[in-house]
């Protein structure tokens, strides 16, 4: 018994100095062979590389790109594997013309800044001719992103929370009524969509403001869910067969021809005790046509969402080929509302591609009284997180309501993060106004800016250096 006691151990010693000998020897080839190794594998891949012929290299992948692009090649592949409407998320990769070359016209000499402990009013208020008319701290708004069509609770409660901190609202999105989300939020908007779950009374009874939607940036008509989607929660609330896919129409439900639409709203505002009534829409090249059904609806409060608009599952087709750019969008909305002399009754909404302080304030002093953000507050969520889930998944899995990795996310610390994100968009804001020389957001204009080129002198009507 000594004795196989004796000789496993000397076994297992045995062992231990070959492997270190063996270490011992690959470090000492390393170390005088490496550069050589890396050198003759180099050669031998890039002479094939350079030798073979197109048809047989595998670098005429990298050929095919400089005349598509990679995401073309990856949306190939994945039609041709599942064969359906393949569901892009977070929008159009396209660049569409933004508000990249107006530059704003600093105040130094012939009018001064104002000095940095100056306060710079920023209040902003939504539907004035509604009874109860919606007043925000900040022109900032977390854009609706549906609870389990796209977002997790978890997700949901968080930027909730992070509204709340900032004085700004929270829409809904078009997914079922999530009490705990109205509970966080301070400011409530709750997006009637085009299902059997959008017009809830409960929800209409605790919003303080319900929007209309009838499209988006990145989406319009009708939507079809598969029922794996959203099974647990969401299903229930939603009411549907967990069975069944999930349709959502492509008009509103009581909508057959545009003469429906104001007993509609009529009836809605009745509902809604007075609150202001809001219409989101994808702006798109006959928008005037749209925007005059609205008015005679009796809309309180229009949103424009523009092509660089974003969803958690779009179809690259409607992404990237319908709409108007949100700077278009944007201009043409204010402008006919002007031009029919009702600019001061309806309020405006810019949405679509807005993620950064410096775009939201240009978009504020061309017209817009508010802005909707959604992929600035959707990245914000996931900061100081990444380890949760990559270099394995992306990071948005932290936020789907169907991702098994959902229950990962810290809320306390997404919220936060979702917090310092507006604040640091607000102080920048109101740095810029105070760059201008002006004490208050109400007092931006067009021509506080200038532009680059041609173009977008003669679309927003501002002076081209």
């Amino acid at each position: 018994m000594e004795n196989a006691l004796v000789l496993v151990l000397f076994s297992v010693l045995a062992s231990i100095v070959g492997f270190a000998l063996l270490g011992l020897v690959f470090f000492w080839l390393g170390k005088h062979y490496f550069r050589k190794i890396v050198q003759r594998l180099f050669s031998l891949v890039l002479g094939r590389l350079l030798k073979d012929e197109y048809s047989e290299n595998l670098m005429e992948l990298w050929s095919a790109t400089q005349r598509t692009s990679v995401t073309n090649i990856l949306e190939i592949s994945q039609r041709a594997q599942f064969g359906k409407i393949i569901k892009r998320p977070l929008g159009s990769p396209r660049k569409f013309p933004h508000y990249d070359n107006l530059l704003f016209v600093p105040a130094q000499m012939a009018r001064l800044p104002i000095e940095p402990s100056e306060n710079i009013e920023i209040k902003v208020t939504l539907g004035p001719k509604a009874k109860e008319p919606l007043t925000l701290e900040i022109p900032l708004i977390i854009t609706g992103m549906a609870y389990g069509e796209a977002l997790s609770e978890e997700a949901k409660i968080a930027l909730a929370r992070a509204a709340k901190q900032v004085g700004t609202a929270i829409n809904s999105g078009e997914g079922p009524f999530l009490a705990e989300e109205r509970q966080e939020a301070g400011k409530y908007i709750w997006q009637v969509g085009r299902s059997s779950f959008g017009r809830n009374a409960q929800a209409i009874a605790q919003a303080d403001m319900v929007e209309v939607q009838m499209g988006q940036g990145s989406r319009v008509g009708g939507n079809v869910i598969e029922p794996k989607a959203v099974q647990g929660k969401a299903q229930k609330l939603m009411g549907v067969s967990p069975d069944e896919p999930i349709v959502l129409g492509a008009v509103t439900p009581g909508i057959t021809n545009p003469w429906d639409w104001p007993g509609y709203v009529a009836d809605l505002r009745k509902q809604a005790g007075g609150k202001p009534i809001g219409l989101k829409i994808m702006a798109g090249g006959r928008l005037e046509v749209d925007l005059a059904v609205a008015i005679e609806a009796g809309f309180d409060i229009i949103t424009i969402g523009g092509a660089q608009g974003a969803s958690a599952g779009s179809s690259p087709t409607l992404s990237d080929d319908f709409g108007i750019p949100s700077i278009v969008a944007l201009i043409r909305a204010h402008r006919y509302l002007v031009e029919q002399g009702i600019r001061k009754d309806i309020s405006l909404i810019a949405a679509g591609g807005y993620v950064t302080p410096g775009e939201c304030l240009k978009a504020l002093a061309l017209g817009a009284d508010a802005i909707y953000l959604g992929t600035a507050p959707l990245f914000a969520l996931v900061h100081g997180q990444i380890g949760q889930v990559m270099p394995w998944e992306p990071l948005t899995q932290l936020v789907w309501y169907d991702s098994k990795y959902k229950d990962r996310l810290d809320i306390d610390q997404a919220a936060q993060s979702v917090t310092n994100l507006l604040n640091s968009f607000i102080l920048e804001m109101q740095e810029g106004i105070r760059a201008l020389g002006k004490k208050s957001l109400a007092e931006l204009g067009p021509n506080d800016l200038v532009a680059l080129d041609d173009w977008t002198a003669e679309l927003t009507g501002v002076k081209k250096i």
